[in-house]
């Protein structure tokens, strides 16, 4: 039955280009914009909410590396972030890789791969050695689609029983190394904060006389350490870069 309220249809027909001005107007992207207005209110203020608190964590990021950049041009010493050492032993990996040309895509990765898991649980390794991590083999963005490689540490006496379970994930293995890390919490990561992260990296690195190792750098996902705490659970993540040890080998 068609309805007899003229301003309701009216109303109805107007909300969705009344909103997609509003959506413009603070930055959200067309193909985002589209999703949102597909979605329940619910959904759709949950979407609205985290685009928003990503750009104000870009516009942080964007002031700091501003000030990062004009403290470094004046001659003043500014490290952005604490940078961090730990050890991190040998171990065995179960890894999937991926193309991606946003983030979405790039936690669609992980959730592919932690479903996988979430059907056979694996034993685990303690610790933040345990803890998943993703490997950024290039930018993510829509002019570069990565790859992405999405990495869950496993016992290496089981690894090799393991993989056998999991045909679809790629079993690799890593030698022991130290890593120097910045802690990100649980702020969303934007290609500023990347750029202030790979500053502090490099002004720490000169300062310590240590260099990058063979290895990539990692965005390791602390809240996936077990085992797991009220702590771990908050944890968010870091970014690793593994280091050469002072002798000189990878």
């Amino acid at each position: 039955m068609r309805s007899s309220n003229p301003s309701a249809r009216t109303d109805r027909s107007e909300a969705p280009n009344s909103s997609t001005t509003a959506l413009r107007q603070i930055g959200v992207p067309l193909a985002q914009i589209q999703l949102i207005l597909s979605l329940e209110p619910e959904a759709a203020a949950a979407q609205i909410g985290a685009y928003w608190s990503g750009a104000e964590a870009d516009h942080a990021a964007h002031r700091d590396l501003a000030g990062y950049l004009v403290d470094r041009l004046t001659g003043k010493r500014n490290v952005m972030y604490e940078v961090k050492v730990r050890d991190i032993p040998a171990r065995s990996l179960l890894c999937l890789l991926r193309h991606a040309s946003n983030q979405q895509e790039v936690w669609g990765l992980g959730k592919e791969v932690i479903d996988m898991l979430k059907a056979q649980p694996p034993p685990r390794v303690d610790g933040v050695a345990g803890a998943a991590f993703l490997i950024y083999y290039g930018e993510v963005n829509q002019d570069s689609d990565g790859p992405v490689e999405f990495c869950w540490p496993v016992p290496q006496d089981l690894a090799g029983q393991l993989a056998a379970s999991f045909p679809a994930l790629t079993l690799r293995t890593e030698p022991a190394h130290q890593e120097a890390c910045i802690h990100l919490g649980q702020d969303p990561q934007t290609a500023a904060q990347s750029q202030l992260v790979d500053e502090s990296f490099r002004t720490w690195a000169a300062e310590q006389q240590r260099q990058p190792s063979d290895l990539p750098v990692r965005v390791t996902l602390l809240t996936t350490a077990a085992p797991v705490t009220d702590a771990s659970s908050r944890a968010g993540s870091d970014f690793a870069l593994p280091l050469r040890d002072r002798a000189g080998a990878a």
